[in-house]
């Protein structure tokens, strides 16, 4: 088997860590683009970056980053002539961050470089030194080598993707994800463990992502529940961030699946939803489909064994075989009150530009085994 593996240059992970930054920014930096989804939140750290000699410039990331939002970070960095970029917050700060830093120094329109509905040209130049500081547990960006992207016009979600844009520096400090509420709580936990699961049964697995992936589901598994009913739950705030982390790790060096694959276009039609909310949504009906799929069209698929070891990993000794699995994802996503797609206004007619969405996207092509128009629209009418 060849495979690769990369991911940040360096990784720092445990309670307090973020206060280590500015020492380290100065090493990178004179001057830092931060970018943020709520600049009060990011207060404390531009005010250590400022004793510590850096000149900060705050950016408010209030959404899901789509083309505008970047070129105008973009033209404000640059106009700010920083040479460091920092994110802090939940995906889409870390997302608008690593893209910026990427076009600094790639000029053009992001339309250039994104795939599926842009030309997806190659990075030619490095980006800026950037530094990746997430406040959820969810995405594990902090890790990922693409930015996701919306784009209005075609009403999709799509990504700026280069070996090039892994951070220089990733921050993971789970004292930062103690206030989180418990709706955001659910949504980027149900990420993180989606996160963990499709890489591990998708169809470029490697040994390195499967020993990420296994550590990922077992600390989800028993914690993910515990930090939404109490959030003060170190223990469990500790294990959903390196869960995260670990989702990251192995999207970046394996594969997702048919969750993201639909995730994308939902995302990009209906932004008001949060990105987490719709994975967590269509998990339960993605595996449900991958396991009949694989039951009737390759009952020899190691994927199925995978699922296996994936529920034994979430459940423990509750685990009694795939229906159990299903089980507990449902009873997961309606305790922890996730909203049905219709919640955003998705209708049955949807449907057809959303299967043929689904089908293009690059997430589609990591499940498992190929699933059919009728098998995808079956998925979001369950999930409807």
């Amino acid at each position: 088997m060849r495979f690769e593996f990369a991911t940040a240059n360096r990784i720092l992970f445990g309670p307090g860590t973020c206060a280590e930054v500015p020492k380290l920014a100065a090493l990178l930096g004179r001057r830092a683009f931060v970018v943020s989804g709520l600049l009060e939140r990011a207060a404390p750290l531009l005010e250590k970056l400022a004793r510590h000699g850096l000149e900060a410039i705050p950016f408010a990331v209030t959404k899901e980053p789509d083309v505008s939002t970047v070129l105008s970070a973009t033209r404000n960095l640059l106009e700010s002539d920083c040479d460091l970029v920092i994110g802090i917050g939940g995906g889409s700060a870390l997302d608008t961050a690593k893209a910026v830093a990427a076009l600094a120094l790639n000029p053009g329109d992001p339309l250039d470089y994104l795939e599926v509905v842009g030309r997806g040209r190659p990075l030619e130049h490095p980006p800026l030194p950037c530094i990746a500081i997430p406040t959820t547990a969810g995405t594990g960006a902090e890790v990922t080598r693409n930015a996701v992207i919306a784009v209005p016009e075609h009403r999709i979600k799509v990504s700026l993707r280069s070996p090039l844009m892994l951070p220089r520096l990733a921050v993971v400090d789970p004292e930062l994800t103690y206030s989180l509420p418990p709706d955001i709580t659910a949504y980027t936990g149900l990420d993180a463990l989606t996160q963990c699961l499709e890489p591990f049964v998708s169809n470029a697995p490697n040994p390195l992502t499967d020993a990420i992936c296994r550590e990922g589901l077992r600390r989800a598994g028993r914690s993910l529940r515990r930090a939404y009913e109490n959030g003060a739950d170190r223990e469990a705030r500790y294990d959903m961030s390196l869960a995260a982390l670990c989702g990251g790790l192995a999207l970046a060096n394996a594969r997702l699946g048919a969750v993201h694959g639909l995730a994308g276009p939902l995302g990009g039609r209906y932004p008001q939803a949060h990105h987490g909310a719709l994975c967590a949504r269509l998990l339960p009906e993605v595996v449900e489909m991958n396991l009949r799929a694989l039951q009737a069209r390759g009952p020899d698929h190691e994927a199925l064994a995978r699922y296996d070891e994936a529920g034994r990993l979430l459940l423990g000794e509750d685990y009694r075989g795939p229906q159990s699995l299903l089980d507990w994802l449902r009873d997961t996503v309606e305790t922890l009150a996730i909203p049905r797609l219709a919640t955003y206004g998705v209708t049955p007619q949807d449907f057809p530009i959303l299967v043929e969405q689904a089908q293009r996207a690059s997430s589609m092509k990591g499940n498992p085994l190929p699933l059919s128009a009728a098998e995808i629209r079956e998925i979001l009418e369950r999930a409807l």
